[in-house]
C-alpha cells in the first residue's frame, strides 16, 4: 500500500473534513478522496463516514488509525536515518503555546547546531493535551506545565522555568494594588480549562476576589494584546517579561508569596527516541543557564 494513502486517511480524520485534509497536504479534495477510497478498496472495509461536511472514522477506521500513524512515523524515522550519520530519526515535540515564541526558537537553534540533520515535528497545544500525547506515545517529549500528580513509570520530568503569577495591566495602572486592580477593573480571565488558568482561579478564590469578568480565553499572547488595548487586566504567569515590557504593559506583583507556574520537560525514558529527548533537555538547560533544575520524577 502506498504510504500516501495512509497520510491522506490520517489527515482527513485529524482535520475532520476532506477539504481541511486536502489543504494540509496541498491536494485537491477530489485527490484526497480518491486516495481514501483506494485505501478502503485495498483493505475491503469502509474507513470513513460522512455527516454533512464533516468526516469521521468508522469503527474499522479507528482500528486502523493508530497503526497508520505508527507506520507513517516509522517511514519518517527511516528517511531521517538515511539522511544522517546517526540513527536519530524524527523527534516529535509538544510545546505549550505560551513557550512557542519565547523559549523554543533559541533552544531549537542550539539543538540544530549540535544535530544539523535532525528532523523535528513540533505540535503546539495545551499542557493537559500534550501530556496525554506523550503518555500515549504520540510525542517523545513536551514542554508543559508541571503535572500535579505522579507520573507513570518510564517518564521523567525536569523543571525549566518558575513563573510567578502577576497582574497584567496597562502601564497607567502600574502603581495600583494588585488585588484592587482585579476587583475594580474589567477582568480578562485565563481559561480555567488549562493548568495555568486553574492556578490563577485558585488564587482568586482563596483571596475572595470576585472580578468583573469581561471574557475568558486560552492564550497568554492574546490576553496580553487585549490588556494593551485597554480591555481589562488579567492574572497570568510572568512567562515572557521582556516581551511584555516591550508592549508597554505593567506586571504588578501580588502581595506576599505569589503562586508559581512551573514549566518544564516531560519525556519518555524507555523509548527508541529517548536519546533525542535527553538532547532536548540538555539544550533547554543550557539555554536557561542551568538554573532551577529539577530531578526526574519518580516512577
Amino acid at each position: 500500500m502506498d504510504t500516501r494513502y495512509l497520510q491522506s486517511f490520517v489527515a482527513v480524520i485529524e482535520c475532520g473534513s476532506l477539504a481541511e485534509g486536502a489543504r494540509r497536504l496541498d491536494l485537491t479534495p477530489a485527490a484526497i478522496a480518491a486516495r481514501v477510497r483506494a485505501m478502503e478498496q485495498d483493505l475491503g472495509v469502509a474507513l470513513v463516514k460522512r455527516a454533512g461536511r464533516n468526516v469521521r472514522a468508522t469503527e474499522a477506521g479507528l482500528k486502523v488509525l493508530e497503526r497508520a500513524r505508527l507506520v507513517l512515523r516509522e517511514m519518517r524515522d527511516l528517511r531521517a536515518t538515511a539522511c544522517d550519520d546517526t540513527p536519530l530519526g524524527e523527534f516529535r515535540l509538544g510545546v505549550s503555546t505560551s513557550a512557542l515564541a519565547g523559549l523554543m526558537p533559541p533552544v531549537l537553534a542550539g539543538l540544530y547546531r549540535r544535530h544539523p540533520k535532525l528532523a523535528v515535528f513540533v505540535q503546539p497545544g495545551t499542557s493537559s493535551h500534550l501530556y496525554r500525547k506523550v503518555i500515549d506515545g504520540e510525542l517523545d517529549a513536551a514542554f508543559i506545565v508541571q503535572p500535579q500528580f505522579t507520573l507513570p513509570k518510564g517518564y521523567a520530568w525536569r523543571l525549566g522555568a518558575a513563573e510567578p503569577l502577576v497582574v497584567l495591566a496597562p502601564a497607567a495602572l502600574r502603581d495600583r494594588d494588585a488585588h484592587a486592580l482585579m476587583a475594580d477593573e474589567p477582568f480578562i480571565r485565563y481559561d480555567r480549562s488549562v493548568w495555568g488558568g486553574r492556578l490563577a482561579d485558585r488564587y482568586l478564590r482563596q483571596h475572595a476576589i470576585r472580578p468583573r469578568e469581561r471574557l475568558e480565553i486560552d492564550g497568554l499572547m492574546a490576553i496580553a494584546s487585549m490588556v494593551r488595548e485597554g480591555l481589562g487586566v488579567s492574572l497570568v504567569p510572568d512567562w515572557a517579561p521582556d516581551w511584555l515590557d516591550s508592549l508597554g504593559l505593567s506586571r504588578v506583583a501580588l502581595p506576599g508569596v505569589a503562586p508559581v507556574r512551573r514549566m518544564g520537560i516531560l519525556w519518555a525514558t524507555q523509548t527508541p527516541h529517548a536519546q533525542l529527548a535527553e538532547a532536548f533537555v540538555q539544550e533547554t538547560e543550557r539555554f536557561l543557564g542551568g538554573s532551577q533544575k529539577g530531578q526526574p520524577a519518580p516512577g
